[in-house]
């Protein structure tokens, strides 16, 4: 066995053509496959169905494979502390990002990073918390950003911004006569809100009229899609502060501050505990200080650089 085969494995699986496979690792298709078949005979395990269409993982391969990423990932760290990669600031940068922070803050930083470090390959995917913690374990991801605290062993939390929530409320609705609206008295029964699964919505409920009968909540994949169904249904919804300024001037007069007390999130970066690339953080952290208000970022970024 040799990390080459471990490589070939994890390649395999994302391919799961062959050739497509062999190509990706430079190699010829036979030496891939003879490789594999090497090491499956080794240890006398099947790691993959070569039957199927396409080709796929067995059971046991699945958790080799899983296994041979977290190998790897170990290895390249390794292989950049033998190379002082700490002070690296080139390469690839695999960064997650939920739903709820994608929209405001990836169109300037894509812009940033190619402004200010034109040497990192930003590749960005946007998915729901529980399944970037995932791919974030699995060595599938090197950051990501996301509503915290989490509290997860062996993840790294690192406060970015703090912001806060809004109400968006119709024309229609008694509500829009108040020129702020007190967070905990925030009724629920004409509330538009995410769907399950966004950490966004449960925070909303967190501060909501828990008294407040839930029969009427409606919900929606996005708040673009929750604002315009607010604009020609009437009731409300909860917007974060970075979505007030894609609002139309109109629009904007439907905002209403929330207080009583002011429900903010804390968007942090997230890292493993074993990471080491400690320059390529900075540089993801300044280029997000650079985009985001002043007042909204975390006091200890306006004075510190992050020490892992």
């Amino acid at each position: 066995m040799n990390i080459q085969q471990l490589e070939y494995i994890v390649a395999l699986d994302v391919h799961r053509h062959f050739v497509k496979a062999a190509q990706s690792c430079g190699i010829s298709q036979p030496t891939l496959s003879t490789l594999i078949t090497r090491l499956e005979e080794e240890l006398d395990i099947v790691i993959f169905d070569r039957s199927s269409h396409p080709i796929k993982p067995t059971e046991i391969g699945e958790k080799l494979i899983a296994q041979a990423k977290v190998t790897l990932f170990h290895l390249s760290q390794f292989r950049e502390l033998a190379l002082n990669e700490r002070q690296s600031n080139t390469g690839q940068l695999r960064l997650g990002v939920i739903p709820t922070v994608a929209p405001y803050i990836l169109p300037p930083l894509f812009n940033e990073m190619h402004k200010s470090h034109a040497q990192i390959d930003l590749i960005v995917s946007e998915q729901q918390t529980h399944i970037i913690v995932e791919q974030l374990k699995k060595a599938e991801l090197d950051m990501a950003i996301l509503a915290t605290p989490l509290n997860i062993e062996g993840i790294l939390e690192i406060p970015l911004y703090y912001e806060k929530f809004l109400a968006y409320v119709s024309p229609k609705e008694e509500l829009h006569q108040e020129s702020e609206i007190q967070s905990h008295l925030m009724p629920t029964d004409h509330l538009w809100v995410l769907k399950e699964g966004h950490c966004m919505r449960n925070q909303i409920f967190n501060f909501c009229d828990a008294k407040s009968a839930y029969s009427n909540i409606y919900e929606a994949g996005s708040i673009n899609t929750l604002v315009g169904i607010v604009d020609i249904n009437g009731g409300y919804t909860v917007i974060p502060e970075l979505h007030y300024p894609l609002l139309t001037a109109q629009q904007q007069q439907n905002v209403r501050p929330l207080s009583s007390p002011t429900p903010v999130r804390e968007i942090s970066l997230i890292i493993r505990e074993d990471y080491v690339r400690q320059t390529l953080v900075n540089s993801l952290v300044n280029s997000v200080k650079a985009i985001i208000p002043e007042h909204m970022i975390d006091p200890r970024l306006k004075k510190f650089a992050i020490k892992l």
